[in-house]
């Protein structure tokens, strides 16, 4: 049976909505650590452990850690850019409404004429020049193309370019000795370069004395390239559509997509598909046909989980997000069996 997999937020963080959740089809809960702790999220997940033990069903708890990903520092407050505005990118620790602090990497490889992307390229922006003294390279003017709302702690991309932190920085080292405290299932990896990033985790797990299970993101090209020795380290590939869109056409995303289900499929590995299954629920109570057709499809091809990760943690409609993904991926399994 395909796991449906919830993502937990300030919309759905309360035990009755949960409850609802689980009522509706809901097998499982993602916590995202990029913006929060374990300790930070307590309430949240004893919410959750209350909702399952209420419903007499396995409490199901995945992290998805913060790996080697790249994100914009503390911001105060949120930050509402328009096309056209002139920002400033540095690694000092400002919290101006003009100023994006990122970690040094990321300053060096920036060059004249790279084009950034957040928040899986929902935002774009164009690099410069330098900020004076040049020399000293202290950051660069950016302009924006593609406006929004930056937050603290959003993905960053660099247009064509693969940069990374630490593969298990200490903030994640810190959420597995706490995971058995707090009921952890599994752990989602992020930006997933080859076999060997999933061995340096699951060794990390095994000193602990942890059975977790780990789900690998491709997320990257370099992820696709070295597919294979990521299918035999981990226990399920998961499909990140967001930034793995942000590093290619969108419109060669699907056959991505198709590509990697059908590895997975022919070597015998689990596999989730995520990233905006269900977008517009976001504040539509009923999805567009095109986001059920993705689902549908998604099955079809074999996923072994499917996700949805705003749509219930920040979106208006939690509840009834998980009753159209469920739904539709209870249909497409009985289409297959019959």
């Amino acid at each position: 049976m395909v796991r449906i997999y919830g993502t937990i937020g300030p919309s759905c963080n309360s035990q009755d909505i949960l409850e609802a959740m689980l009522d509706e089809g809901m097998t499982g809960m993602r916590l995202n650590l990029s913006h929060t702790t374990l300790e930070k999220s307590a309430h949240d997940i004893e919410s959750y452990k209350k909702a399952c033990l209420s419903r007499n069903v396995p409490m199901d708890l995945m992290i998805d850690i913060q790996g080697a990903q790249i994100r914009t520092g503390q911001i105060d407050g949120n930050m509402i850019v328009s096309s056209g505005d002139r920002l400033i990118i540095t690694t000092n620790e400002e919290t101006s409404q003009k100023v994006i602090t990122v970690s040094p990497v990321v300053l060096r490889n920036l060059s004249q004429g790279d084009h950034i992307l957040i928040q899986d390229g929902l935002i774009e922006l164009e690099v410069n020049e330098y900020v004076e003294p040049a020399a000293a390279k202290k950051g660069f003017y950016v302009k924006v193309i593609r406006g929004g709302e930056i937050r603290s702690r959003q993905n960053i991309k660099i247009e064509g370019k693969e940069i990374y932190e630490d593969v298990l920085p200490e903030e994640d080292l810190m959420a597995l000795d706490q995971a058995t405290f707090y009921g952890v299932t599994g752990i989602m990896q992020p930006f997933v370069r080859d076999g060997a990033d999933v061995r340096l985790l699951r060794d990390a797990i095994r000193k602990r004395g942890l059975d977790l299970r780990i789900f690998a993101k491709i997320e990257t090209p370099t992820g696709i390239r070295n597919l294979p020795s990521i299918i035999d380290e981990a226990d399920e590939i998961v499909i990140a559509r967001g930034d793995l869109g942000s590093t290619m056409p969108l419109w060669e995303l699907p056959r991505v997509q198709k590509e990697i289900s059908r590895m997975c499929v022919e070597r015998g590995r689990d596999f989730m598909v995520v990233t905006q299954m269900l977008h517009s629920m976001m504040s539509s109570p009923v999805p567009t046909r095109a986001e059920v057709s993705d689902i549908f499809n998604a099955v079809m091809d074999g996923a072994s989980s499917v996700m949805v990760t705003g749509e219930c943690a920040r979106g208006a409609y939690p509840v009834e997000v998980i009753k159209y993904l469920s739904r539709t991926a209870r249909e497409a399994e009985q289409y297959l069996r019959f």
